[in-house]
């Protein structure tokens, strides 16, 4: 913390610890992938369409975590690869669905036992109890910051306990494709 300003203390920050997890794994992913041609986007693709072939490219944008745009440019390679197909027009609507190869399964296989054994690595000093609640802990942290805010009342009821004279507050919450909560901010005092 500099200069007497309260921060956060990174030794103890959850967030600045599961940062700090995701970078490592994501380090340590990408060093079995690479091997093999792959990045992990890449696997993640492949991994949903073993999953639930027949999945869109909006649908796997969203579940590689990537945008449409990028995932549009990925399954373009991995067609010209032979890894996935895809119909030359949509069956239904403008959503083209996408299913693995053959051969795109035979190299899912190959990448699936390298990222297992990367994850064993990263639970080997949890017992089963410590993975299944460490499981419930993340699934609990990820709806705290995806549900919707508690209604406006209890919000409005938390803003009394911080006035500001001539300070008024417009929150809002963004669509599903938004990207978090809002705040607009009207009549505070500039620097």
């Amino acid at each position: 913390m500099s200069q007497g300003e309260p921060g956060i203390e990174l030794d103890t920050s959850l967030g600045y610890l599961l940062k700090a997890a995701a970078s490592a794994l994501h380090s340590a992913l990408e060093a079995v992938l690479r091997p093999l041609g792959m990045t992990i986007t890449h696997y993640a693709c492949l991994e949903l369409l073993a999953q639930r072939p027949g999945l869109s490219n909006s649908e796997l944008a969203r579940g590689a975590f990537v945008t449409r745009q990028s995932m549009n440019v990925l399954l373009q390679a991995l067609e010209r690869q032979g890894l996935v197909v895809r119909p030359a027009q949509a069956p239904v609507g403008r959503a083209l669905p996408t299913e693995l190869t053959a051969r795109g399964r035979r190299q899912l296989t190959v990448a699936s036992a390298a990222v297992r054994r990367v994850e064993q690595d990263m639970l080997a000093n949890l017992d089963t109890g410590e993975q299944d609640q460490m499981r419930r802990l993340l699934t609990a942290c990820i709806a705290s910051l995806t549900q919707p805010p508690a209604p406006a009342t209890k919000l409005l009821r938390n803003l009394r306990l911080c006035r500001v004279p001539g300070l008024r507050v417009h929150f809002s919450w963004p669509s599903r494709t938004g990207h978090g909560p809002g705040a607009s901010l009207a009549g505070w005092p500039s620097r």
